[in-house]
């Protein structure tokens, strides 16, 4: 699947969850990771939140998108192009 996971995390917290995502998504923006997912990299990147972030902090939104025939990506301003991205799309 793929999905777009997009945080807002404690600067105490925010290093180690950065480099976990780092392992599975494609950093495109400030606390945005995108890419393809199995359902146990899904289910690895909800553990590790729920054990490592304060709920009561912390928040993770993760999109689910069903096709990707759908996706369109509009870039603005300074960031990564797609051309520049491992495993974009």
């Amino acid at each position: 699947m793929y999905v777009i996971v997009v945080y807002d995390i404690n600067e105490k917290r925010v290093a180690k969850f950065h480099k976990f995502l780092k392992r599975y998504l494609i950093w495109v923006q400030r606390s945005v990771f995108e890419g393809e997912l199995t359902e146990s990299e899904l289910r690895s990147i909800k553990n590790f939140f729920n054990s490592n972030c304060k709920l009561s902090e912390d928040s993770m939104i993760i999109y689910f998108i069903r096709d990707k025939k759908w996706i369109y990506r509009e870039l603005h301003g300074i960031g990564l192009k797609p051309e520049d991205m491992d495993n974009f799309l």
